[in-house]
């Protein structure tokens, strides 16, 4: 923000030495200053979670009320009519049976111990076995030959390369509990020595952790390659995270199936660069906005339309404009509409597509017109470096009007999102780890985390039990959506 300077003393005599109309310039440009400094200050108090890009951890004590867009459809909570509940069931062949008998009627108190039962009434329960860990001695046989005198031995399995390790269900578990459940290592162990009595070491957990990375950073190099040369609609995100107190960047590029991730230093181009997805890019890229993204002219665009649902919301309560609202419900109207027909129909009619088109083009003129590019001296002009300073609606408006086309993609192509949702819900877990551990400890920690997270993300897309997958991991044939293999 620019600091602000007040009038000195000599500048004041000097403007009354030169008559009412100098003092009257320097007293409005005093207070103009002072007033957009004031509106800069109380926009930036009252954004929030529902008014902007904040994140609602940090709404804090002042979260305000949920609101919610859809419409109320009188239909009553919880389960409707014709849903298929789920509840535990009896099965017909339990592991065990036990019988209690009766021995003598509770009538006339008479001996039943030889009467044959005439029914059973059952109730089952079930339960989970104690569990503790198990022990497997591997010895292969050492001999001397009687004819050269030289020792031959048996062959270890594969895997058993140590004098005493631990096996690949208790490594997928700690892996499992402490990367996709996030789990603090300390407490991980103390899971252990609870359930199985045997309480595992942090180091045995993260050196687990890293040989997991290991054994499915094929698989992430094969969705990185899928997302860069096949896919024809990504996400895109990118969110702060801490490795060893200093501040690095969790890029995400995603789909409803597939999840990658890559920590950098930077948060623009650079880190896009070394992610190595968007270079190769021609599908439809879905973002923020963020200005790093446009320099991948290859690339076709698609803008999150929730943040702009947003940032409206946020216009209309300090900016209150005629257009606002109007866009908004426009946007909305837009996006039933293509909901309405989008699996009965390739798109809208002609029609619908011409009528949003001039609805927009006018809303957005209407805006503009509403907002007029602020006049600068030649002098301020010059002091100043960088994008000219505008107003929030403006800079807003700006968006929708160079870049509409990027804005009504979901309009015009159905496999479009309205929103970049899908990308920060994949990113959504970065920050939940955050909160439970503050930060990484170090980078290599950090991009195992990505990795195993990437991989853990994709097979639950793909209907997948994350802890089936990671014993697949560790067993080296870990996951890969059979889409993915046949093109890699």
């Amino acid at each position: 923000m620019e600091e602000m300077r007040l009038p000195t003393d000599a500048e004041i005599r000097e403007a009354y030495k030169q008559g009412e109309e100098a003092i009257i310039l320097l007293i409005h440009d005093t207070i103009g200053r002072l007033a957009a400094r004031i509106q800069v200050l109380e926009d930036q108090t009252s954004k929030n979670s529902q008014n902007s890009g904040k994140p609602p951890s940090s709404d804090g004590l002042k979260k305000p009320a949920p609101k919610s867009r859809r419409k109320r459809n009188g239909r009553k909570s919880g389960g409707q009519a014709g849903h298929i509940g789920y509840t535990l069931q009896s099965v017909s062949k339990p592991d065990f049976v036990k019988i209690y008998g009766v021995r003598k009627c509770e009538h006339c108190q008479k001996s039943l111990r030889k009467v044959k039962a005439k029914r059973y009434e059952k109730r089952q329960v079930f339960d989970l076995p104690p569990v503790r860990v198990q022990v497997t001695e591997h010895r292969v046989e050492v001999k001397q030959c009687q004819c050269c005198g030289k020792e031959s031995k048996g062959t270890f399995p594969v895997g058993v390369s140590q004098p005493v390790q631990y096996g690949q269900e208790i490594k997928a578990q700690a892996v499992y509990l402490n990367q996709y459940q996030m789990i603090p290592l300390e407490r991980v162990g103390e899971i252990f020595e609870d359930f199985y009595g045997h309480h595992l070491s942090e180091g045995t957990i993260v050196e687990s952790s890293q040989e997991a990375a290991e054994q499915v950073k094929s698989v992430n190099q094969a969705i990185k390659q899928y997302l860069a040369n096949v896919s024809k609609v990504v996400n895109f995100d990118e969110t702060g995270l801490r490795i060893a107190s200093k501040l690095h960047w969790l890029h995400v590029a995603c789909t409803s199936r597939l999840t990658y991730y890559e920590v950098h230093t930077k948060r623009g181009q650079e880190a896009m660069q070394a992610m190595g997805i968007l270079p190769d890019f021609r599908g439809r890229a879905v973002h923020d906005g963020l200005k790093s993204y446009w320099t991948y002219a290859e690339a076709q665009h698609g803008l999150c339309n929730e943040h702009h649902l947003r940032e409206l919301e946020f216009i209309g309560e300090r900016y209150p404009q005629d257009w606002v609202s109007k866009f908004g419900d426009l946007l909305m109207e837009t996006k039933t509409a293509v909901d309405l027909v989008r699996d009965i129909q390739p798109g809208l009619s002609q029609e619908q597509l011409s009528d949003f088109n001039q609805r927009y083009d006018e809303l957005v003129a209407q805006g503009l017109k509403a907002n007029p590019p602020a006049e600068e001296s030649p002098e301020t002009t010059q002091k100043k470096r960088g994008p000219k300073k505008q107003s929030p609606p403006q800079n807003l408006l700006d968006r929708l009007h160079d870049h509409n086309e990027a804005v009504l993609a979901f309009m015009n192509d159905f496999k479009v999102p309205f929103d970049n949702n899908q990308a920060e819900r994949d990113i959504r877990m970065m920050k939940v780890k955050q909160k439970v551990s503050g930060c990484f400890r170090s980078e290599r920690g950090a991009k195992a985390f990505c990795q195993i997270r990437g991989y853990l993300s994709t097979a639950r897309k793909n209907g997948q039990n994350a802890l089936s997958v990671l014993r697949l991991a560790f067993a080296k044939t870990p996951f890969l959506p059979a889409f993915v293999f046949s093109t890699a």
